[in-house]
């Protein structure tokens, strides 16, 4: 049985992850904020999924700007599955606030659940990871942390992101020794699920799947699929880049 967890799996390129991984032999441990009723009613709904697909899976709510709520949810994944193999920090938001406009207060909750719950899911599990035949880490970064261009910069979630990458690079660093890799995806822009448009309103969505050389939104099964391959024993010799998976947009 591998073990898994995924945070932000209730929507998105999370709930993608879940799905694509789900099958026989694969234990899923998915998070999601679950902040309220329709929240936990999506996760509970991609966690039935994956477990109509052969997954044993588990769920685990909480805030992960709240620290200690990313060990929490590692606990319950070694209480539930015990070893863990790989992790996947899908979780995070879109906040458009321009510099001037940015309150400390979201400055500081983009750095939470991004990077720093990451750091804190990252070193709570790592003695697992470290142990595993195939410890696998992967985080899910945004364009937003390598486009800068009038009227398209996004302050808090582009210094999150990066620093997300960076963290990930040097868990690359560390954790090579033992085998098991960490690497970055980084999405362009991509589809939302229905009702959920994100930080851009529909007339805004329709440009942006024009703002890249393929001229098309990527689906979250798109990332999910690069996601799976890292995670997968194929990927064994990659470590620490950060992939582009966004039509050429951070090209131009």
């Amino acid at each position: 049985m591998r073990t898994t967890i995924i945070t932000g799996s209730g929507a998105g390129i999370g709930a993608a992850v879940a799905r694509r991984l789900a099958g026989p032999g694969q234990a899923l441990m998915l998070h999601g904020q679950g902040a309220d009723e329709a929240g936990l009613s999506r996760l509970q709904a991609v966690a039935d999924e994956c477990r109509q697909a052969g997954a044993t899976v588990a769920y685990h709510c909480g805030d992960l700007a709240i620290a200690g709520t990313a060990s929490d949810l590692v606990r319950a994944a070694r209480d539930t599955f015990g070893g863990i193999d790989a992790l996947v920090h899908a979780a995070g938001f879109a906040d458009r606030r321009s510099f001037q406009d940015l309150p400390r207060e979201a400055f500081d909750r983009s750095f939470a659940v991004m990077p720093g719950a990451f750091h804190e899911l990252a070193s709570a599990a790592l003695p697992d990871l470290t142990r595993s035949a195939q410890g696998r880490v992967v985080a899910i970064s945004s364009f937003v942390a390598h486009r800068f261009v009038p009227g398209g910069t996004f302050p808090a979630s582009a210094a999150a992101k990066a620093a997300l990458e960076a963290l990930v690079k040097c868990l690359a660093i560390e954790l090579a020794p033992t085998g098991a890799t960490a690497n970055v995806v980084v999405p362009g822009y991509t589809r939302k699920d229905a009702g959920r448009l994100g930080s851009l309103d529909p007339a805004a969505w329709e440009r942006a799947a024009k703002a890249n050389p393929l001229q098309q939104l990527a689906e979250p099964d798109d990332i999910a699929a690069t996601v799976a391959f890292l995670l997968s024993p194929e990927a064994r010799h990659i470590t620490g880049p950060v992939l582009p998976v966004d039509g050429g947009l951070t090209l131009m």
